[in-house]
């Protein structure tokens, strides 16, 4: 860790902020405006929240494509119209019937890759406007399915709550875009109970996870930055270059290919600096952004 502006910020978020307080939060300890983060996360929800600052902010767009894991308590019995627990409930069936085994086979139904309807109240853009904003006037939009991958779902606790409402832990591995309260909505539509959830916490995002995070008491307290050539060997294959291939990647020169098709890879020049994040296509490796000299 470092007190250099350039790096990342693991932030642990408190319940009862969103992600906008936070990046204004971390603006006025790191004293600079260019600060970030990579991926919402809800007011209801903690955990980690990756925060760009000054240089680092050019990673972010690509952080937010990594695969997130949460820990998530869904209710069953209860639906409500955001489909977490700061919405109004708008329905359910009594759950206290359900078997681990009706259970499972429901949760194996919304494992790997599937079809999911964001929540209406999300961020989701529709015609230029925040899906929220339209479904708060009163005009929810459609919104289609989406492709994403849920690659773990797994029931870690189930408890029998007062009026035969059932709450189910669970820890999930996703995709990026995918909407842990969706999956809460879709698991109690698949019982026919209804279902919401009540808790979430994210405990990783792509390379970083809790034991790295800090809260923002802990960071008001010592404000420090992971650099910028170490945040990125935590999230992406590495690539270490020659004097010569870093000076011609720091101009936006293209280099041969090794076999990284699916991540952008982090380069580096010899003296250990972050030169630029590559993606490989039509056999050449380009930089998606360079940082040498930036």
């Amino acid at each position: 860790m470092t007190s250099g502006k350039d790096g990342l910020v693991i932030v642990d978020k408190p319940g009862g902020m969103t992600s906008h307080d936070v990046v204004a939060r971390i603006r006025r300890l790191a004293g600079t405006r260019r600060v970030g983060h990579a991926g919402t996360l809800d007011p209801m929800a903690t955990g980690v929240l990756v925060v760009g600052v000054e240089k680092a902010t050019r990673l972010l767009g690509y952080l937010a494509l990594t695969e997130k894991q949460y820990d998530a308590t869904i209710r069953l019995g209860q639906s409500t119209s955001t489909d977490d627990a700061e919405g109004e409930l708008t329905g359910g069936a009594s759950a206290a019937g359900l078997t681990p085994q009706a259970l499972a086979e429901a949760v194996q139904r919304l494992t790997g890759e599937i079809e999911q309807v964001p929540p209406a109240v999300s961020a989701i853009k529709v015609d230029g406007q925040r899906a929220y904003k339209l479904t708060r006037a009163g005009a929810a939009p459609d919104l289609k399915p989406r492709p994403v991958t849920v690659h773990e779902f797994t029931v870690t606790a189930i408890r029998p709550a007062e009026g035969g409402l059932l709450d189910v832990d669970a820890t999930v591995r996703c995709s990026s875009g995918t909407y842990i309260r969706a999956l809460a909505r879709d698991l109690g539509d698949n019982l026919g109970t209804g279902g919401h959830l009540t808790r979430l916490r994210r405990t990783r995002v792509g390379g970083y996870g809790l034991e790295g995070a800090r809260t923002l008491e802990q960071l008001a307290e010592r404000f420090e930055v992971l650099p910028l050539a170490q945040a990125a060997s935590a999230a992406f294959p590495r690539r270490d270059l020659s004097a010569d291939e870093a000076r011609r990647l720091a101009h936006g020169g293209r280099l041969a290919p090794e076999g990284h098709h699916e991540h952008p890879t982090a380069a580096y020049a010899p003296d250990g600096s972050l030169v630029a994040l590559l993606t490989e296509q039509h056999g050449q490796a380009r930089p998606l952004v360079v940082f040498s000299g930036s």
